[in-house]
């Protein structure tokens, strides 16, 4: 089987890699790719977000599947456009990836449903926002509609960030259109987890839990990034609050969506706190996390070429997980998530058997490997547990962290921060 993967980061490369072990995979395709995917198939010149592009290769080179790794594609209907031309797409159409292309449109479809989430208000106007805020005291939550990377969620601990926060979205359109409404939230305590499962119609098939670290900094200081790290399983994670994160967040969202003519193929994704109250939704994706993937990924069994056909097929992929530990520490280009230089060359990592390596801002070039994004790679490692999996990144990140150029936490999976 010829597959594309559509993308160009960690998650897209962590798929592309697990693909690679299927013995039912002939050749792999990227577009457009990165540095690592390359050593494993072919890079198109070919953007996300040219759909048409994608669907003539597709049909110039008989891909039998392509797998859309980013959410920008997804709410631009790339799935529409392939079920329209007869081709295989692992992905949900538009009208369910609305769940992630607008934090109103979720907050309102839990609301309708009855799933666990904080208490809102979408807002369009800078001081009626404002006003709310007074009203609702800090810390609040202030959240971009639109997609904007991961990066258009700011939770303010004061009223002033606050309404900092409001006039960055609204007034000066730090976000464009994705910030042209925002969400106000409640702000909820406790500890955050991810959830994903391969679904298809009203059949959900859910993968172990993750915890992503999205703060810049250690002890979880610093402004929101994609991701700086991440492990799974998450051993505070109580099985009752597993099953019920299951069975009446993912469950009733694909039910629901499907009630609603909206039904969904693909990667649905929760972001969830543990508050003392239960499980209750922070958000939605409509793909692969990124970085969990990298974490979770590792930990399956199965042939993922064969988990995609399953779920496609209406069929359960029986999905079985190692009984271990998987955690993976994001290497970032110094000042990010704001400004940061690219053509940077990367340090030599240590890798062995112990670790693995996931390029996600990278690029080779005259036998150099260079950045080529805010986040470049993942270290990653597998053991018996999630501290023990850590402690083997760490040793390999130890060229990177006399580097000048890159920083990574040195607190994922329960690392000390003086380390």
């Amino acid at each position: 089987m010829k597959v594309l993967v559509v993308g160009r980061g960690g998650r897209e490369h962590s798929i592309m890699t697990h693909l690679s072990k299927s013995k039912q995979v002939s050749k792999l395709f990227a577009a457009p790719g990165n540095g690592g995917m390359s050593k494993l198939g072919s890079c198109l010149d070919i953007q996300e977000l040219d759909i048409d592009g994608l669907v003539n290769f597709v049909k110039e080179e008989s891909i039998d599947l392509t797998v859309v790794g980013p959410e920008a594609p997804l709410n631009e209907g790339i799935a529409n456009r392939f079920a329209e031309e007869g081709l295989l797409a692992f992905a949900p159409k538009k009208e369910g990836a609305l769940l992630e292309g607008s934090k109103e449109f979720a907050k309102d479809f839990m609301d309708r449903h009855g799933i666990p989430t904080a208490a809102y208000a979408s807002f369009t106007d800078a001081e009626e926002a404002k006003a709310y805020i007074r009203e609702q005291g800090a810390p609040i939550v202030i959240k971009a509609d639109g997609l904007a990377e991961g990066k258009g969620v700011i939770v303010a601990m004061t009223e002033a960030e606050a309404f900092e926060a409001v006039d960055l979205m609204l007034v000066s359109r730090e976000f464009k259109a994705a910030g042209e409404r925002i969400v106000i939230e409640e702000f909820l305590e406790g500890e955050e987890f991810s959830l994903m499962a391969f679904v298809n119609g009203s059949s959900v098939y859910p993968m172990i839990a993750a915890r992503d670290h999205k703060r810049a900094y250690d002890k979880d200081k610093g402004p929101n990034t994609g991701g700086m790290g991440a492990f799974a399983p998450v051993p505070d994670l109580r099985e009752e609050d597993y099953n019920f994160s299951v069975e009446k967040v993912l469950q009733v969202v694909a039910e629901k969506l499907e009630e609603e003519g909206r039904p969904f193929t693909g990667i649905l994704y929760a972001g969830l706190m543990l508050t003392k109250d239960g499980p209750k939704v922070i958000e939605f994706n409509t793909r692969f996390g990124d970085p969990e993937t990298q974490v979770v990924l590792p930990l399956l069994e199965n042939d993922l070429f064969q988990v995609f056909m399953d779920v496609l097929e209406g069929n359960d992929p029986d999905l079985r997980w190692k009984d271990a530990s998987c955690t993976g520490i994001v290497v970032a280009s110094k000042g990010y998530p704001e400004s940061y230089e690219k053509g940077k060359e990367i340090p030599a990592l240590l890798e062995s058997e112990d670790t693995f390596l996931v390029e996600a801002g990278t690029v080779y070039e005259k036998n150099l490997h260079l950045s080529n994004g805010g986040r470049v790679l993942l270290v990653g490692a597998v053991a018996e547990d999630t501290e023990k999996a850590a402690e083997k990144v760490y040793i390999a990140l130890e060229d990177v962290r006399k580097s000048e150029d890159f920083f990574f936490r040195t607190d994922i999976g329960s690392i000390k921060s003086n380390r």
